[in-house]
């Protein structure tokens, strides 16, 4: 690789820094020339493009696109792991912590992510994250949830005025047999009638017939001045 060719790759490293959302830096020591192809399809899924290239290309386009903290990382094997603004940060961590995990290679080393730097421990835990596609799923499901809860209470009062409505039907009233409502008190003073004769007592009952009997005695037995004027 001559001068010019050396120039070039360093101002394209330089810009895909500059451009990238997140950087992770890995140690590629064991990996195998397969096992990148398939990593780089994995990472091609995420929006994330793996690259290997020598370290001091590496830190001259880390200089020059103002990321010194990367020059920090390049001591060993490095390569070098971009996500574009429209890649997906989480799922290109996983997919590294993936292979890592099948392979027991690629260590990370750390990186840099929306312009700041990033620790090791700091990836592991982006990729523990959910998917992007994962996360737009939660978040509607998140945001249709009063709008599904205000759809099932409309279902369940409508229901519910349906049944009454029926009902009603049953009951006639929708043909105009309303129940009759109860009569209400008459003023006073208005509409009065006698009040109902009282039942005899049973002191009553036994007075009775005595005085019958007497009135019967006075009515057959003439007095004596009858019978003087008789006689």
């Amino acid at each position: 690789m001559n001068k010019e060719q050396k120039a070039a790759q360093v101002e394209e490293i330089a810009a895909q820094i500059k451009d990238a959302e997140a950087v992770f830096a890995v140690d590629y020591r064991g990996i195998s020339v397969p096992q990148a192809a398939e990593l780089r399809e994995k990472l091609t899924e995420a929006g994330a493009r793996f690259r290997i290239v020598k370290n001091t290309l590496t830190e001259r386009a880390a200089e020059q696109a103002g990321a010194n903290e990367l020059k920090e990382l390049l001591e060993g094997p490095t390569a070098f792991t971009f996500v574009a603004g429209d890649g997906d940060v989480a799922l290109a961590a996983k997919a590294l912590s993936q292979f890592r995990r099948e392979h027991a290679i690629l260590e990370p080393k750390g990186g840099r992510m929306a312009g700041e730097p990033i620790s090791i421990e700091q990836i592991l835990e982006l990729a523990r994250l959910p998917a992007r596609d994962m996360l737009h799923a939660q978040l509607v499901g998140v945001v249709a949830s009063p709008i599904t809860g205000l759809v099932r209470g409309l279902n369940q009062l409508i229901a519910g005025f349906a049944q009454q409505l029926q009902q009603i039907v049953d009951q006639g009233i929708v043909e105009g047999e309303a129940p009759e409502a109860p009569a209400e008190a008459a003023p006073a003073g208005e509409g009065e009638t006698e009040p109902p004769a009282e039942a005899p007592t049973e002191a009553d009952e036994a007075a009775a017939p005595e005085e019958g009997s007497e009135q019967a005695d006075e009515t057959e037995a003439p007095s004596e001045g009858d019978q003087e004027k008789e006689g």
